[in-house]
């Protein structure tokens, strides 16, 4: 057997093409992740094949090239553009005498870095630990001998197993942690649900901008860079607009292509922010030759976490960086807000999108007077429990004259469930946003994306 090398920051990269047309777009991003993980590329090997090789993945001819690599350069890690399975890591690792890296363990690591929060930590962990389970197998050496010696004689349980057992106890604890998470979170949800608060959040392919975005709308700073992955941890922070209350903006995790599917279930407490969210603003990076594939898979995470179906606006950022690009809002055949150009850097283009989140989030919004007969003092509370109520008077006749400021939709379930109508209690009102539209999200961009 054979002792894992120690980590390095010397590393060759290999990305074989499977033919795959993005070869090259999907190249420059393994190399900025690779770089964002603090290694040095010393490297680069190529190559492409129908169907991976079940030993070294990418063959025992190539096998040679990148061990003949790894002793030119001593670099000390080896690192694959692909999800390789337990044995073929370590079978590569027992080749090249190097410590080998996959592309889920390479965004694992990254994760690990950034991590700042409490919860963020212990999601990546969480994260880590699932993705090692699956490794646990004969990859060490000391991982093959038996317990041993006075006193420790006994059913005989290796150290495989013994690490086995740690390691699914750890991940008992973390979940458990998590679970408490997700319920201060639900609390927190529910309050600003109660206070018919919109909910905003940011979503977007990593790097496109959201955080430098969130900056400029919420007055925050927290961190933004150029690079992959800056930030983890999700923010929420009120925004005003133009029209209406307040809104709440959440910015989240970027997403990218062949996200480890556990990272996407160690983070789902964090997604649940963008699952029920009243509107996404999807971030794009305008600039960018790939933005519609990026799209297309900031999408499908959308779909696996089941947010598909939340309306979207489409941010197109960094509009700075195209020539005669200007800040603008496009709207659909019902004068819905579906599209905004900004420059996030520059500020371009932030008032259109205060406008059109809040044409989006205060559509049927209205300020009126309601006249609550005395037999309706059920209602009254249901009211003042929505948190919609600015003011209460009392009529000679008894009747509670209540002006509030609320959706139509949220007044209209309401009253009807004291059997009464809106056209009965409603006797003044004003519209606060006269924009009307469907609500069906439409999210294809390629008719609409600047060239």
């Amino acid at each position: 057997m054979f002792e894992r090398p120690p980590v390095g920051e010397a590393a060759v990269i290999v990305h074989i093409a499977f033919g795959v047309d993005e070869y090259d777009e999907a190249d420059r991003e393994f190399r900025e992740l690779v770089e964002s993980a603090g290694a040095e590329v010393v490297d680069h090997i190529g190559g492409s094949r129908k169907v991976p090789d079940p030993r070294y993945f990418v063959g025992g001819g190539k096998a040679e090239e990148v061990a003949e690599s790894v002793a030119q350069h001593k670099a000390e890690l080896v690192v694959f553009n692909h999800d390789l399975s337990p044995s073929q890591e370590r079978n590569l690792e027992k080749r090249l005498n190097a410590r080998v890296l996959d592309r889920a363990g390479l965004i694992l690591d990254i994760f690990a870095r950034r991590a700042r929060s409490h919860e963020g930590k212990l999601q990546v962990e969480l994260a880590q630990l699932q993705h090692l389970a699956t490794r646990l197998v004969r990859g060490w050496s000391h991982l093959e001998r038996q317990k041993g010696g006075i006193g420790l004689r006994g059913p005989g349980e290796t150290q495989l197993e013994t690490d086995r057992r740690l390691l699914n106890d750890r991940i008992k604890m973390l979940r458990g942690r998590l679970d408490k998470v997700l319920a201060r979170r639900e609390q927190g949800r529910a309050s600003r649900q109660k206070a018919r608060t919109p909910i905003v959040s940011l979503v977007g392919y990593t790097n496109a901008g959201k955080s430098t975005l969130f900056n400029r709308l919420t007055g925050e700073d927290i961190y933004a860079a150029d690079q992959l992955f800056a930030t983890l941890d999700p923010t929420l922070r009120r925004m005003e607009v133009p029209v209406g209350e307040p809104l709440i903006v959440a910015d989240t995790v970027g997403f990218i292509r062949d996200l480890p599917h556990e990272l996407v279930a160690a983070f789902r407490a964090t997604l649940e922010e963008t699952r029920e969210a009243d509107v996404l603003v999807h971030v794009i990076d305008a600039a960018d030759r790939e933005r519609r594939s990026h799209a297309r898979e900031v999408n499908a995470v959308l779909a696996e976490i089941g947010a598909g179906d939340v309306p979207q606006i489409e941010v197109f950022n960094k509009i700075d960086l195209l020539a005669d690009e200007p800040a603008r809002i496009e709207h659909d055949a019902h004068g819905r807000p579906i599209r905004v150009y900004v420059s996030a850097e520059r500020g371009d283009g932030l008032e259109e999108l205060r406008t059109a989140l809040a044409d989006f989030c205060h559509a049927d919004m209205i300020e009126g007077q309601l006249r609550i007969p005395p037999a309706a003092g059920r209602l009254r509370s249901q009211l003042f429990e929505l948190g919609v109520v600015s003011q209460e008077r009392h009529a000679d006749n008894g009747d509670t004259l209540l002006s509030v400021t609320a959706s139509q939709a949220d007044l209209e379930r309401i009253i009807t469930q004291a059997g009464l109508t809106l056209h009965d209690v409603l006797t003044g009102r004003r519209v606060v946003q006269l924009t009307t539209w469907s609500s069906s999200a439409e999210n294809d961009i390629t008719h609409a994306s600047p060239e």
